[in-house]
């Protein structure tokens, strides 16, 4: 019995698991269409992070690898506020630092960091490495971030700390210490983080935030109790992969296209008045 024929009072049937929609990362066969993809979700992001106050002047950057392109990265333009950034103002940069594509400079010594981390896990599609307050504040300790919660389980023995202060210029050095995993604590900088797809590389800067956020918190109170080895390996292992990543960022990612749309009706408004 349909819901719509369904008696008075009476609890309709499931409905069929067909019938539910689920959204899945979007599969490409048009580099084109792939890089335009990712220049709009990095661009996206870019939007996102201002308006959750990751970005500090001229410093942060966010990079995605070309679909097509050996070793030629997008990245942000240098002193351009993320708030008001579109994919039309990305750079195209080669692995040397050089523009290749683009009207503006490019921050060199800060794309070198990511340069060098795009090599060392070529399966990266992007790194995240902007300017949040908590992970700072994590980083000045020389800590990693604790299983202490249900989500910072996701970085469990997935993440490593370069427990020395490593400059701009330590690219290579840095891409070394992030090794296979997903985030990296630079002492005295920040948290780096990488996916396989620019959505998964965002969601886990701010889980990863968030985390070292409600780690110090919680320290300040007292002392955390931390989740044994056992549950924070079966947590990491159903909740810490990029796919988990992906979806855990579509929320976000909606609150972008939400805030992109309000813009742009703002401004035709403006225009008109």
């Amino acid at each position: 019995m349909s819901e719509e024929t369904a008696a008075p009072g009476t609890r309709p049937g499931p409905v069929p698991v067909d019938r539910l929609r689920f959204e899945m990362p979007p599969a490409h066969t048009d580099p084109a269409e792939e890089r335009a993809h990712r220049k709009e979700r990095l661009a996206g992001t870019l939007r996102l992070f201002a308006r959750l106050g990751y970005e500090d002047g001229v410093a942060g950057h966010v990079t995605a690898r070309d679909p097509e392109l050996d070793d030629c990265y997008w990245v942000n333009p240098f002193g351009r506020a993320f708030v008001a950034l579109r994919p039309e103002d990305l750079l195209l940069v080669d692995g040397d630092g050089h523009v290749v594509q683009g009207e503006r400079r490019v921050n060199q010594l800060a794309f070198a960091v990511h340069a060098a981390v795009h090599r060392a896990r070529p399966e990266a599609v992007a790194v995240v490495r902007v300017q949040a307050p908590y992970g700072r504040a994590l980083a000045a300790l020389g800590e990693l971030l604790a299983p202490i919660t249900h989500e910072a389980c996701a970085f469990y023995e997935d993440h490593a700390l370069l427990d020395e202060y490593a400059g701009a210029q330590d690219g290579a050095r840095i891409g070394r210490a992030l090794g296979p995993y997903k985030a990296l604590v630079l002492r005295n900088h920040g948290l780096l983080t990488v996916g396989a797809s620019v959505d998964a590389a965002a969601w886990w800067f701010v889980a990863a935030e968030r985390a070292a956020q409600v780690q110090l918190i919680a320290r300040a109170a007292g002392k955390p109790v931390p989740i044994d080895h056992h549950s924070a390996v079966a947590t990491r292992e159903r909740f810490g992969g990029d796919l988990a990543a992906w979806v855990s960022y579509q929320p976000l990612w909606q609150t972008v296209a939400a805030m992109t749309a309000t813009d742009k009706v703002s401004a035709d408004v403006a225009s008109t008045s």
